[in-house]
């Protein structure tokens, strides 16, 4: 039922998502509210809000059973729980690979189908992503983040389950490759040089025919093949561009380069993720396919409101609202100060933090 802004109450349950004027997500349904929840709506100038009473149609028993009513700590520790069982998953992945050169599908569902039971009752993925970030074993971790990452942008482009665990699996599987690289090479904690990136660069062959071996569905073998090709031409290992690129690679694709992005390295500071974004929205621009990109944008940059940031000054304080024109450089309240970073381009915000 639709109800007032000023009606609601503290322990008022919303009955569906809640946007603001820019069609930006403020609250998920079945948020419980509370004082600071009710001040975010009116700041973001709500005047009504659904509201979900005893009496409405969906009954409690149900509400308690779906996934969407699950608290966002609840389902957020399940799924981190889930992910680090899907990280030794890969890690016993990479040993078969190494042993026998081929991987099992038993392997491969036992690690992966775990983790998407749990995300996908996630709502709030930047949290997740938060969360999920450290320096610990970079190679296993970054594969399980972008079979993630990839997973959710297909159920964001409308694809079935069935489809979007495919596409999941051929993210959680894209960097196999890797397993037949020299060690030392693959973990090397300096920039590698010119003559072992060139050999690094191999791991997009070795991981497609890895997976061939294998008997996995093609666009899977494709994705290990083709994630570092670019629509422009400029990426390995054939340069290919534009519709030579399958669908499916170009999504792991964006996933792979958002993962990177914010992932700490001896050689990398890890990113505060709008920043990430901001890049990779550049990189939308004939590198990768820009409306996967953007799709990705639009689904992550609402899970930003409400959050804690520190800027490059020490200054810490909670993002209010999303510019409509730079979504990147939000507007931001220090201690009752309202700042817009789209105005103020001399603030850099340095650490976002998780709920």
């Amino acid at each position: 039922m639709l109800i007032s802004i000023h009606q609601v109450k503290v322990g008022d349950r919303l009955g569906s998502d809640t946007f603001n004027g820019y069609g930006l997500l403020v609250l998920s349904a079945h948020t419980e509210l509370s004082v600071d929840d009710i001040e975010k709506l009116k700041l973001h100038k709500i005047d009504e809000v659904d509201i979900a009473f005893p009496d409405d149609p969906e009954p409690d028993a149900a509400i308690d059973e779906s996934p969407p009513a699950r608290t966002m700590h609840a389902a957020s520790a399940a799924a981190v729980t889930a992910y680090h069982e899907a990280v030794d998953g890969m890690k016993n992945i990479f040993e078969q690979a190494i042993q026998k050169g081929i991987v099992y599908k038993d392997q491969i569902d036992n690690g992966f189908n775990p983790l998407v039971q749990q995300v996908h009752q996630v709502r709030d993925v930047v949290s997740l992503l938060l969360v999920l970030n450290n320096t610990d074993d970079y190679t296993y971790q970054h594969s399980v983040q972008v079979g993630m990452i990839s997973y959710y942008i297909a159920k964001w482009l409308g694809q079935s389950e069935s489809d979007a665990i495919l596409v999941g699996k051929a993210g959680y599987l894209h960097d196999i490759g890797k397993s037949l690289i020299d060690p030392a090479i693959l973990r090397k904690p300096e920039k590698l040089t010119a003559e072992e990136y060139e050999r690094m660069k191999k791991h997009t062959v070795y991981g497609y025919e890895l997976l061939q071996r294998s008997g996995l569905p093609a666009e899977v073998c494709l994705a290990a093949l083709q994630h570092h090709e670019r629509l422009d031409g400029s990426g390995y290992p054939y340069g290919l561009g534009g519709e030579e690129i399958h669908p499916l690679s170009k999504i792991v694709a964006v996933a792979d380069i958002y993962s990177a992005m914010i992932s700490s390295r001896v050689y990398q500071k890890k990113r505060d993720l709008l920043f990430v974004l901001r890049e990779l929205h550049q990189c939308s621009f004939g590198q990768i396919d820009p409306q996967i990109t953007q799709l990705f944008i639009q689904h992550m940059v609402p899970n930003f409101i409400g959050k804690k940031v520190q800027l490059a000054s020490g200054e810490t304080g909670t993002i209010i609202l999303t510019h409509p024109t730079d979504v990147f450089r939000p507007l931001v309240n220090f201690d009752g100060t309202f700042i817009d970073l789209s105005e103020r381009t001399d603030l850099e915000v340095e650490h976002i933090f998780a709920d």
